[in-house]
């Protein structure tokens, strides 16, 4: 069960690939589309497996990417 969602603005992402290099999950990637100033954007493609970690987000230095955490459930 995922614990959080990553949301990437393509618009602010400059496609360094930081995000995609740190993330122990290993669930983004540079997509195949072009953003407005014409770079690979990051992207996620197994959303499922996000631990919520915000390395992603921590890493970005266009502050492109912030990660959701999901509420705990209560039993």
């Amino acid at each position: 069960m995922p614990k959080g969602r990553p949301e990437i603005d393509p618009n602010r992402c400059k496609g360094c690939g930081l995000c995609v290099a740190v993330c122990p999950e290993k669930i983004l990637r540079l997509a195949e589309a072009f953003n407005r100033q014409g770079q690979h954007y990051s992207e996620v493609f197994a959303e499922e497996r996000c631990t919520a970690c915000t390395s992603c987000a921590v890493i970005c230095p266009d502050s492109a990417i912030r990660v959701w955490r999901f509420a705990k459930e209560k039993a």
